[in-house]
């Protein structure tokens, strides 16, 4: 009987050594620290801060819809990205497309239309050819039409709103929306044509210091003697239409087609970029526009005909009408007058 009991006592303790060789690695173990929201709950219970503040970290959490950012629940730069839309660009691009248009009503009541100083002879000279007016026209009119769509999209919910209500406004909104995505691509189709016609013409010259120096007589009347482009207008293409044009048409393109699946914070960066690139470029537009139409006499008249009189060549672009001349041959013009046949510089 003591035998068995012996047995019996040796086979309990190894039982126990057994057990306890086992659970030993999960005594050990020390337990996870909490998470901060378990401490957040001890200390203020139903206070979510912890859990939102990881959400809005921009990590990529677990989700069965699969494609870019599609695990990130909040994106903060979201808020940022509207903080300066419709804060300081909103702000800064309005103030300075409305002074722009002040000085030019203040230049052309001060200073009036630049005439001619001498009578127009009647003789007409090519500025333009058909192919170069019809690149200007098509990336002029697509030009305005996402000037004025963009600006109701942009400032049209503080001054357009408060007269149209919400339900007209939010038509107005979303046809100019779907105009801006269809004629987007067509001007920049028309900036590429545009300048692949023209640079050739607006390269620096060692006359354009003294075109810069005078400031091309706009204040003095002075006629500057200039080639086929003067530095203002060199300056325009340069910046304008090269630099600006295709930088806004650029970050349109990336907002325009949104399934190449760029992520949120490639469109919010396209999307400054493009405003702000295109508040810019519309602010210049507008002495462009007005030298070219009510600034200056017979200019808009070479784009339209794609003639110019010799005086208006002769008083504006000396350079450019003397090497016509050296280079001319006598042409029946639209008019029926004899005229010096184009001559490109």
């Amino acid at each position: 009987m003591a035998y068995d009991m012996t047995v019996w006592r040796r086979l309990l303790c190894a039982l126990l050594t057994l057990c306890a060789l086992a659970a030993g690695p999960v005594f050990a173990a020390d337990p996870p620290p909490p998470t901060d929201q378990a401490l957040r709950q001890q200390v203020q219970p139903l206070n979510n801060a912890p859990v939102w503040r990881e959400v809005r970290s921009g990590e990529a959490h677990f989700t069965t819809v699969k494609g870019v950012e599609t695990g990130v629940l909040i994106q903060s730069g979201g808020q940022t990205w509207r903080a300066l839309r419709n804060g300081p660009i909103t702000l800064y691009g309005g103030i300075a497309f409305s002074a722009m248009l002040v000085l030019l009503a203040l230049f052309f009541k001060l200073r009036g239309q630049i005439r001619l100083s001498e009578p127009k002879t009647g003789r007409l000279i090519q500025r333009f050819t058909t192919l170069e007016r019809m690149s200007h026209w098509t990336m002029a009119i697509s030009f305005c039409v996402l000037m004025v769509s963009g600006l109701i999209m942009l400032f049209g919910k503080h001054v357009l709103l408060p007269v149209f209500g919400y339900s007209l406004f939010a038509v107005v909104a979303m046809v100019c929306k779907n105009i801006h995505n269809f004629v987007g691509p067509v001007f920049i189709l028309s900036v590429l044509l545009f300048i692949v016609l023209f640079v050739k013409d607006n390269v620096w010259q060692a006359i354009d210091a003294l075109w810069i120096r005078k400031a091309g007589g706009l204040l003095s009347g002075e006629h500057v003697p200039s080639h086929r482009f003067n530095f203002g207008e060199k300056t325009w293409f340069w910046l304008g239409v090269v630099f600006l044009s295709l930088t806004v048409g650029a970050s349109g393109l990336v907002l325009n087609f949104p399934n190449f699946e760029q992520g949120r914070a490639v469109m919010q960066t396209a999307n400054l970029v493009h405003l702000i690139g295109g508040l810019i470029v519309m602010t210049l537009s507008l002495a462009h526009i007005y030298i070219g139409t009510l600034g200056m006499e017979g200019a808009l008249e070479g784009m339209q005909t794609g003639y110019v009189d010799e005086t208006w060549a002769k008083e504006h672009h000396e350079l450019w009408y003397d090497a016509a001349r050296q280079n001319q041959g006598m042409e029946q013009t639209p008019g029926g007058l004899s005229a010096p046949a184009a001559v490109r510089t």
